[in-house]
């Protein structure tokens, strides 16, 4: 789950939120969104669901390193 920052940052990006408006959204401070973005922080199962249902990507997605964003059809 290396990857899970990378990941969150280029979904975040390419809806063009910001992370206050993300961290909002997930309720959550934009800190802790920074955080994981820079893998500081590991989400739990909760934020990983939220995530994934908001992004409209698979569990599997963000947590497997070897998946990329571009493999999701």
């Amino acid at each position: 789950m290396q990857r899970f920052g990378e990941k969150l940052r280029a979904l975040r990006q390419k809806r063009d939120l910001s992370l206050r408006q993300l961290g909002d959204i997930l309720g959550v401070y934009h800190n802790h969104v920074a955080q994981l973005e820079a893998g500081k922080r590991i989400p739990n199962a909760a934020m990983i669901l939220k995530i994934a249902d908001l992004f409209g990507v698979s569990t599997d997605l963000l947590m497997r390193d070897e998946l990329a964003l571009e493999d999701q059809a």
